[in-house]
């Protein structure tokens, strides 16, 4: 990570939990986390958002959502609007994450056009980008990115405080492969390129870079340790409350030495 940046250490849970469950990890979280923690956002199901966001009164943990349409109100039947998610108490909402790409197929024009809508009614934004297996193995893993990134925020106007972009190999999602760490920070480099190219120098070295694929307690430190890893967006890791909070404490402890060794 780079110093001076606090690193923020999302938990994605995916269809996983049921209200009383994930009110109950949300609950216990605050009691294992380390005196000063790094952002701790959690993304739990629709049905499950408003009673986490209650439990979390009081913490310094963010509850978000894992998807949304891009209009307000429609007959689009199963979809969830932005401004039922800010209703239901979500903060942020993850767009283009590879699930939804790959099973549900989403583009990125669309993933584009749910972003803005997101950002319109207030929501912060994780956006996710990633190559497959076939794409790497072509030597398009650079391109693949680099066409993502400048679809998905074409005309969206920057700002680090509201937007995050997330790196995950999709070949490493839920695999139990995941990139080298310094595989992953190769990757994160050229997205910072990549963001420049979007939207200039100062503003790219501000924005947040999480990865993820893979992400386990192992790991989670090595990655980390990247120049331009700005922290980790967790799938199953992040459904045990040892395991996540491991990892959030063992961010913070990097945190405190990056600190140390640069004398701040």
């Amino acid at each position: 990570m780079r110093t001076g940046v606090n690193p923020l250490i999302v938990g994605n849970w995916k269809m996983y939990k049921t209200r009383d469950e994930s009110v109950a990890f949300v609950s216990a979280l605050p009691d294992a986390l380390p005196e000063d923690p790094p952002g701790v956002w959690i993304a739990p199901s629709f049905t499950s958002i408003h009673a986490a966001a209650e439990a979390a009164e009081g913490s310094s943990i963010v509850i978000g959502a894992q998807n949304m349409w891009f209009e307000d109100n429609g007959a689009f039947t199963g979809e969830i609007s932005g401004r039922m998610l800010v209703d239901a108490g979500a903060q942020f909402v993850i767009l283009g994450h590879s699930e939804r790409r790959q099973l549900f197929h989403e583009s990125n024009e669309l993933v584009q056009a749910k972003v803005k809508k997101a950002l319109a009614v207030g929501l912060k934004v994780i956006v996710c980008v990633g190559e497959t297996d076939a794409e790497r193995e072509q030597g398009k893993a650079f391109e693949v990115l680099e066409t993502q990134i400048k679809a998905c925020l074409a005309q969206i106007e920057p700002d680090e405080s509201t937007i995050v972009l997330a790196y995950e190999p999709v070949w490493a999602i839920g695999t139990g492969k995941a990139a080298t760490p310094e595989m992953a920070q190769e990757m994160h480099r050229h997205c910072r390129e990549v963001l420049k190219k979007v939207w200039g120098g100062k503003i790219s070295e501000k924005i947040l870079i999480l990865y993820g694929g893979s992400v386990k307690t192992d790991n989670a430190p090595f990655l980390l340790k990247q120049p331009d890893i700005d922290g980790l967006l967790i799938g199953g890791a992040s459904l045990s409350l040892e395991n996540f909070s491991k990892i959030i404490n063992d961010s913070s402890i990097l945190v405190s030495e990056s600190k140390r060794m640069s004398g701040l």
